[in-house]
């Protein structure tokens, strides 16, 4: 199956994905919907939703700069996951833009959250469809999230730079590396 991709400023169905991406992203974790409209007439910025026939699957939020993509928001509709869209999704956003490095930032499958098994799922499913351990963490918002990235090595000061540009030097995450849980993962694996 081919999904079908629709540009969600022209869409008729804002509100199915406006649904969507609140049961998906808590509160403190959004950006406003108008926002995000918005900002996706930005030459640099997508905001697309996908189609299986009639039926909408989910969307990506992504911005482009310096060959990095970066998606920030990505959900599939929760009556429609684990059957296979959420990885057609991702290989559509790779196709289009198959020179880039592609991040995600994801909650961290740390420690003892409610959400843990969520968290553990979630950075699976990443990981089977291509993405890697960057081995760095970032607090963007008061949210504390690890990058995952697809196509190459994560370079710290390029992200960075990423921010600068789109937020237009209004954004600035504090973005680490944390050797101790790559060498904690490392000894997991020898």
């Amino acid at each position: 199956m081919e999904l079908k991709v629709e540009n969600v400023l022209t869409s008729k169905r804002k509100a199915e994905i406006k649904k969507i991406y609140f049961e998906a992203f808590p509160k403190k974790e959004r950006m406003p919907f108008p926002m995000m409209l918005a900002m996706s007439l930005l030459f640099n910025t997508q905001f697309l939703a996908f189609y299986d026939g009639d039926v909408l699957c989910g969307f990506v939020y992504q911005a482009t700069i310096f060959r990095q993509t970066f998606i920030m928001f990505f959900a599939v509709d929760e009556k429609l996951r684990s059957k296979g869209y959420g990885g057609q999704i991702l290989a559509a956003v790779q196709a289009a833009k198959p020179k880039n490095k592609i991040i995600v930032s994801i909650e961290p499958a740390l420690g003892n959250p409610e959400n843990l098994e969520q968290r553990v799922r979630r950075k699976s499913f990443y990981l089977r469809n291509g993405y890697a351990e960057s081995g760095y963490f970032m607090k963007l918002g008061g949210v504390w999230q690890e990058i995952l990235i697809a196509n190459g090595e994560f370079k710290r000061w390029k992200f960075m730079l990423f921010f600068i540009i789109y937020g237009c030097g209004a954004v600035f995450p504090r973005i680490w590396k944390n050797d101790k849980y790559v060498e904690k993962k490392s000894s997991k694996i020898n």
